[in-house]
């Protein structure tokens, strides 16, 4: 699964850039709490370059306090929202639950563990929600207009992104990408990850059912419902970020490696970012 080790790459590199920042961070913290100086911690140089009891000593603290403190606090409220989301989210599809359409899709389906949520909708809904045990919801619109192959494609492109636990994943780099906007590397990981997870899903897909039949019918009745219907788009396509060329390239053609560049522009001001901060830490 070629896209699938490429994907990883790309999440790997935002989550190193993260670890790198956060694992900095923390330390500058432990420094504070026990009173313990760390060798290699910029933050802690930074302040250690300035004597006690000076106008320039209390300001360059104040900024590397105010820098740390509101990188923690925004990753907090980030996470609490997103919680909040979820929470709420359960209550909404507890409302829309079709109980006796989710036991019918979920014995054709042979899904002993009752992980499909049909919900009683007008539009074609597919997607997969959840961080530490992912669930499908689809709707009962989806399940009309798909046949029985077209929605075995459907269920298997969701398992993909329940097996490697895609919403968690999508949802760290997001984090990742709006706490350090300040380099622009972390948002081309977030960005270009949701293409990927959604081609490495329907290469899972299409391995699963053996050819790219269902799964290219199912992806052009969707196109054909969004083209019809204008006021609202299928939630199983994420049209809005191009993600659907890159799928339908890759049904057509499975053997064609669809290039993910990196653009040199982002590589030069993330490092030169990241350079800046260093050097200004150490010269201050």
């Amino acid at each position: 699964m070629k896209w699938r080790y490429k994907s990883l790459i790309v999440f790997g590199l935002g989550l190193f850039l993260a670890i790198v920042l956060f694992t900095q961070m923390g330390l500058y913290l432990y420094h504070h709490i026990l009173g313990t100086f760390i060798h290699f911690n910029v933050f802690q140089l930074c302040i250690s370059l300035f004597s006690g009891n000076t106008l320039l000593y209390h300001i360059v603290l104040f900024l590397v306090n105010s820098f740390v403190a509101w990188t923690f606090i925004m990753v907090c409220i980030k996470i609490m929202r997103q919680i909040l989301f979820f929470s709420k989210l359960k209550i909404r599809l507890k409302r829309k639950l079709n109980r006796t359409e989710t036991k019918k899709i979920n014995r054709l389906f042979n899904r002993s563990k009752e992980d499909i949520y049909v919900i009683q909708h007008g539009e074609p809904i597919a997607y997969t929600v959840g961080f530490l045990e992912p669930i499908i919801v689809i709707s009962t619109n989806l399940i009309e207009l798909l046949d029985k192959t077209e929605l075995e494609a459907v269920i298997h492109h969701e398992s993909a992104h329940q097996k490697y636990n895609d919403p968690l994943k999508v949802f760290i780099l997001q984090l990742i990408s709006e706490v350090m906007w300040y380099i622009p590397l972390t948002k081309w990981c977030y960005e270009n990850y949701k293409i990927m997870v959604e081609l490495v899903a329907d290469e899972y897909a299409v391995n699963r059912m053996g050819s790219q039949v269902g799964l290219g019918s199912a992806l052009l009745k969707l196109l054909k419902t969004c083209i019809h219907n204008r006021s609202s788009a299928p939630v199983l396509v994420p049209f809005s970020d191009g993600t659907v060329n890159f799928r339908i390239k890759q049904l057509l053609e499975p053997e064609f490696s669809i290039p993910v560049k990196c653009p040199l522009i982002s590589i030069i001001v993330s490092i030169n970012m990241i350079v800046f901060l260093m050097l200004l830490m150490i010269m201050l």
